[in-house]
């Protein structure tokens, strides 16, 4: 597939086109120079075509970040197959811009000259000052206003490939009415999404500074993600994919999260952002720095995972820093994260790349964990061996009863107990009851939802959990 990059200096709106042309707002766009740090990417279609647009960081040299960023985006550009180069429309020409220009038509790719923020006859005017760049393909465009992007799309158009696929949501459609019964009610015994098939969404989380894109780099075996000792540096969302056994993850890695009293800015938007990609996402990689005390901070974001149900994986980092005893470690991390026992943990150095290849067998094993339909026979010798074992106790001297259980379900398995009483039903018989699952059935990394159930309600499971 063609990737098409929006590449130039920062504050130009490459990201206000990005989501104009994407059609949903994935890059955080600000005031603030140098907002975007690393690249965005996402598939978007321009009529019957598709293509990958490539949201670039700014090309500046006033910092450490900025330079690091000024060389992966060129690095980018060297890759991609299109080459759109903003200027902004409010400045005359700049020797530093036509500079970087000339050096892109170097590479002997399509290169468009896009002028942005053309907003008014004073702009359009001083627009033309940019035709002394010498460029056969100049646009003029208002991305705030949406005008003169057609033109632009129509270029793009040109130079991909014909395709037989288009953007319609019909199988998307089809997939979602299958789910569904006769008479509308859900079907428990088939999820209405192939999670066989489906790419699996990876978050990565952790406070700043623990090594989130260091981490992702070396899961897609490429410089990815900016990488540096100044706390904050990624603020977009960096999403890559990588296909291990035949199955295709989607990485993202988040803005680092501060103490509450310390986010300002643009890193709000992050904050926000991250909560959405979670929400979209299946598993989530929780990263820690091995080599320092755990915070209260690394267990409010674990807590993020648990929130929204998400399959989880804790990996402490920076482990060939560490000189304790990892079983140590571990028992200290389980006293301190109870919410999350059923969480695998593991040691890496993600900037060595020591131990990150062990991440992605267990990925799939958790994923498959998280999605899985577990029989109701099985399910229901295990719940009343367990009752037999230990009854459930009386309210108020009247017999509480377990009738059946049946999961109506997946990512993650939600189960529902049949019952006379299902108010009856103490949190710490049915902690109880999840252990005994647990050992009982592949739950490793997984949350499970128990769902007390009154038998003469007619509403589906589904409803109890809403």
């Amino acid at each position: 597939m063609k990737k098409v990059i929006l590449i130039g200096r920062p504050n130009v709106g490459k990201s206000s086109l990005f989501n104009r042309l994407a059609k949903q707002r994935i890059a955080i766009t600000s005031d603030i120079s140098g907002t975007t740090r690393d690249t965005n990417k996402t598939e978007i279609f321009i009529d019957d075509k598709s293509c990958i647009l490539i949201d670039s960081g700014g090309l500046d040299d006033s910092n450490e970040i900025f330079k690091n960023v000024k060389i992966k985006t060129l690095s980018e550009a060297a890759n991609a197959d299109i080459i759109v180069f903003m200027v902004d429309g409010k400045m005359l020409p700049d020797e530093q811009d036509k500079k970087i220009f000339y050096e892109l038509l170097n590479l002997k790719k399509p290169t468009a000259l896009v002028v942005n923020k053309v907003d008014s006859k004073k702009d359009e005017e001083r627009s033309w000052e940019f035709n002394e760049f010498g460029s056969k393909e100049v646009f003029s465009l208002s991305v705030s206003h949406n005008i003169g992007t057609d033109e632009l799309c129509s270029w793009i158009y040109k130079l991909l490939p014909e395709t037989t696929i288009k953007a319609d949501m019909s199988d998307d459609f089809d997939e979602f009415l299958e789910g569904f019964d006769e008479k509308g009610e859900i079907d428990i015994e088939k999820p209405s999404v192939d999670y066989e098939t489906k790419n699996i969404k990876v978050g990565i989380i952790g406070r700043v500074n623990v090594g989130k894109s260091s981490l992702l780099n070396a899961l897609v075996k490429e410089d990815r993600s900016v990488v540096s000792k100044i706390a904050g540096t990624t603020i977009d969302p960096v999403n890559e994919s990588y296909v291990y056994e035949d199955r295709v993850f989607e990485f993202v890695d988040t803005a680092g999260i501060r103490k509450r009293g310390k986010i300002e800015g643009i890193e709000r938007f992050a904050l926000n952002r991250t909560e959405k990609i979670l929400e979209e996402s299946d598993i989530a990689l929780l990263v820690l720095d091995a080599s320092e005390p755990l915070t209260e901070l690394d267990e409010r974001i674990a807590g993020l995972g648990a929130k929204f149900e998400l399959g989880l994986i804790i990996v402490l980092n920076k482990w060939d820093k560490e000189h304790g005893d990892f079983d140590k470690v571990v028992f200290e991390l389980r006293d301190k994260f109870k919410f999350l026992a059923y969480a695998p943990i593991i040691s890496v150095s993600a900037l060595g790349g020591k131990r990150v290849h062990k991440l992605y067998p267990l990925i799939l094993e958790v994923y498959k964990n998280y999605t899985q339909k577990i029989k109701t026979s099985r399910l229901n010798e295990v719940i009343e061996e367990a009752v037999r074992t230990h009854p459930v106790p009386r309210d108020h001297g009247k017999i509480v009863k377990i009738y059946y259980g049946a999961q109506f379900g997946f990512a993650p398995p939600k189960i529902a107990l049949v019952m006379n009483k299902p108010r009856s039903l103490h949190f710490s018989y049915k902690r109880y009851l999840l252990n005994k699952l647990r050992e009982n059935f592949e739950l490793n990394g997984t949350p499970v939802t128990l769902i007390p159930k009154n038998r003469s309600q007619k509403e589906s499971a589904e409803n109890e959990n809403r």
